[in-house]
């Protein structure tokens, strides 16, 4: 029962970084600060989630995959963003000031 609480507790704050991200994304008026914000808490989403779902796991094999996916997903995004942020620099794109 309070694994079950625990689970659900943390799969929504999970939900609330992946919400707070995708509102980074959104609000922020560069490329740079859009990556930051949407990386790290995507990343911060993810691992609650992961965590939360590591209390309904059945053994210790579950329990990995699900810290292999979490950490997969860390150098998936952190490349990721790392190519966005270069390709930004090298073409000078400007501040998007006017973007809604």
């Amino acid at each position: 029962m309070a694994a079950d609480i625990l689970t659900g507790v943390l799969v929504l704050l999970g939900v609330a970084g992946f919400f707070a991200g995708s509102v980074g994304l959104l609000r922020f008026p560069d490329t740079h600060s859009r990556l930051h914000a949407l990386t790290k808490a995507d990343n911060l989403g993810l691992g609650l989630i992961a965590f939360g779902l590591a209390f309904q796991a059945e053994g210790v094999a579950d329990i990995l995959k699900l810290a292999l996916i979490w950490g997969l997903a860390i150098l998936a995004a952190g490349t990721a963003a790392q190519l966005v942020a270069r390709s930004a620099l090298e073409e000078r794109a400007p501040a998007e000031e006017d973007a809604p």
